[in-house]
């Protein structure tokens, strides 16, 4: 007689950019499937049969996203996981191996041992978020130009450009506004919003930002995050040639904002100001200064959310 019921069922899923492997737990059911539409489409049909308590996934920030979107639409209980955590779980019981279904496997376990919350994050919420930040970007850009515009327009036609920053400004109001709905309306944006807007200089904008352009921060290593922000210095070396480091690609949307962010840090959190008074004093340019107190800011911001911790200078 099989006694094993949906309550005691519990999904892990591996996810690569490729392929997706899955295990069921305590069926000891392993398989391995596209990461596409068909090769989704095939696993969730496999998932349902056996109505899992939760479907457990690692979060990367992109992989994972068709198959959430996928869980989601078929009413599949989901959870979006922590790699720390799971990684913590795996040096708890002594895990050392690491292969596509052992990794599987391990998810499930952690799912089992741990019972994680779901997700109550919602697809829709995370792609409008993302929306909002970007349309918000596009209108402060057009902006600019039309401000710039004004300084070598004849008088006559600056009376044209007038309305025009009127209606923009009036527009990225409501956007914002939109923005703070949104994370207000959703007790995963409440929390990451929580931690991030504790440190001076980050506020709502800098925040959504980072929710929704940025969402491995706090899932990744300080180097990665640096990178995916572009605020890594890269070496310049050829042969006998060494030039300056600079950075470069990352996500441009995320960094400039962050960018603006730490214009205001460097005047209100005594941390960014005297590393930015101390690079000065050393003999570094003013932009130079501000990219590493940026890159300060965005390993600390990593960490806090990885630990779920709120700002502490005095740990910093």
């Amino acid at each position: 007689m099989n006694t094993v019921t949906n309550k005691c069922i519990n999904v892990g899923v591996d996810t690569g950019k490729e392929q997706l492997d899955v295990y069921i737990r305590p069926l000891d059911i392993f398989f391995t499937v596209s990461n596409d539409d068909k090769g989704i489409k095939q696993a969730i049909k496999i998932i349902q049969k056996h109505t899992p308590l939760r479907v457990v996934i690692e979060a990367t920030g992109r992989l994972e996203m068709p198959f959430i979107i996928a869980c989601h639409n078929a009413k599949l209980p989901y959870v979006i996981a922590n790699p720390v955590h799971v990684r913590r779980f795996a040096g708890a019981i002594g895990q050392r191996a690491k292969t596509d279904k052992l990794d599987a496997k391990l998810i499930a376990h952690y799912a089992e041992a741990i019972k994680p919350n779901l997700t109550t994050l919602k697809p829709d919420s995370m792609r409008l978020m993302a929306d909002l930040v970007i349309r918000r970007n596009q209108l402060l850009s057009m902006q600019t130009m039309e401000k710039n515009r004004m300084k070598i327009m004849p008088s006559q036609l600056i009376l044209t450009i007038k309305p025009i920053l009127t209606a923009f400004k009036n527009q990225i109001e409501k956007i914002e506004s939109k923005i703070i709905k949104l994370i207000e309306s959703n007790p995963e944006y409440q929390a990451k919003n929580g931690i991030l807007q504790s440190m001076p200089g980050i506020g709502k904008i800098a925040a959504a930002s980072i929710i929704s352009n940025l969402p491995e921060l706090g899932l990744i290593t300080n180097k990665q995050a640096s990178s995916l922000v572009g605020v890594a210095p890269m070496n310049r070396e050829s042969g006998r040639y060494k030039g300056l480091r600079k950075i470069q690609g990352g996500r441009a949307q995320v960094r400039t904002v962050l960018y603006m962010a730490m214009m205001s840090a460097i005047q209100c959190n005594p941390i960014f100001k005297s590393t930015y008074q101390r690079l000065l004093a050393e003999g570094k340019p003013k932009k130079v200064a501000i990219i590493a107190c940026l890159r300060k800011m965005v390993t600390i911001l990593n960490s806090m959310l990885r630990d779920g911790a709120l700002w502490d200078a005095k740990i910093i």
